[in-house]
């Protein structure tokens, strides 16, 4: 990816990178990779969009159901991340660095979803599923689940996101949330709740959803 250093203006921030052919850095520690980006040397920007996109994507596309939001908020996470890289103290924490503005990123984004709700849209599927063998009914009973998950408030959305998608513990979510697990736990039962309810009321969805009220 040709590497371009990260600038105020508004092209910087959505200018996509792009591969190129250089040396292999597979081998570069995450700790090495962060005190090279805090250097701001140029094959650090493309070492780590290479590293830790896939990542962002992921759980954004999971997040939203939406690629092409989801490669807008990976384009905006990395922006943040390069322009704020001197602010990383331990360079062991690089990936926790990066899940942080991803988080952020997409609490934002969630939140002006909120604002705008009115404006009825059909939820597109993550890329993995769109393209996969499910049948018109499986894809969309997805696109209707994905149009709850809107209906969630935005920290309540994260939460479930992290912990039924991304499959981390209270502790993890917690931490990449700041906030305390007793907050995680509420946030997870009242949206795993909302949830039930509306599935409920659409017997299409029954099976996507497990009703599970409690949680370890």
């Amino acid at each position: 990816m040709a590497a371009r250093e990260c600038g105020d203006d508004t092209a910087a921030r959505r200018s996509h990178l792009s591969l190129v052919v250089g040396r292999d850095r597979r081998s570069t520690t995450d700790a090495d990779l962060a005190r090279a980006l805090v250097a701001r040397e140029a094959w650090a920007i493309t070492e780590t969009w290479h590293r830790f996109a896939p990542m962002v994507l992921t759980m954004a596309e999971r997040c939203l159901g939406s690629k092409p939001d989801a490669e807008d908020i990976a384009q905006e996470v990395f922006y943040r991340v390069f322009r704020k890289a001197k602010t990383l103290r331990n360079p062991d924490c690089l990936r926790s660095f990066i899940y942080s503005f991803a988080i952020r990123t997409l609490r934002t984004e969630l939140r002006r979803r909120r604002l705008r709700s009115w404006l009825m849209f059909e939820p597109e599927l993550p890329s993995d599923v769109a393209t996969s063998t499910l049948d018109v009914e499986a894809r969309d009973h997805l696109r209707r689940f994905y149009g709850l998950l809107d209906r969630l408030k935005p920290r309540d959305r994260l939460v479930f996101v992290l912990r039924r998608m991304e499959s981390m513990t209270m502790e993890e979510t917690a931490g990449h949330l700041d906030i305390s697990v007793s907050t995680v736990k509420r946030s997870m039962a009242r949206a795993s709740n909302r949830l039930s309810r509306w599935i409920e009321a659409d017997s299409g969805l029954a099976g996507l959803f497990d009703g599970e009220r409690g949680e370890r």
